[in-house]
């Protein structure tokens, strides 16, 4: 298959494998930068997803504050960061156009649990029980 050939499942592929690039440099800089805003300072920062625009002009980057505490307050400084923190991932990153990041709040972990506590709720387990 020629490489110029842009196939959709191939488009997507191609944006999964960069999103996940960007993610692990990413938690690499977060890891080891001493950022300097108060609010980001002593705070352990999970990068969860990053999923870029098929135009790779854009990237939302979803992260969890380990503990989840101030996460207004991290989400906040981390978008005031962003031009820095794009500017430190194009350095490890070859790409045409480094994506404008957009931090926002990982919300999987709280839709698990409020799943994992419906599914353990008596009335669902009867239902459940009853289809089998």
């Amino acid at each position: 298959m020629d490489k110029k050939t842009n196939t959709k499942g191939g488009s997507n592929i191609r944006l999964l494998r960069i999103g996940e690039n960007i993610r692990h440099s990413l938690a690499t800089i977060l890891h080891r930068e001493d950022m300097r805003d108060p609010a980001l300072e002593g705070v352990s920062i999970t990068v969860c997803e990053v999923r870029a625009a098929p135009d790779l002009r854009n990237a939302t980057v979803y992260v969890l504050p380990l503990g989840g505490e101030n996460q207004e307050e991290v989400l906040k400084a981390l978008n005031r960061a962003a031009p820095y923190l794009s500017g430190q991932v194009s350095q490890t990153q070859h790409l045409k156009y480094m994506p404008k990041l957009k931090f926002e709040a990982d919300e999987t972990f709280d839709e698990s649990s409020h799943i994992s506590s419906l599914l353990s709720n008596p009335k669902v387990a009867a239902d459940l029980k009853k289809e089998d």
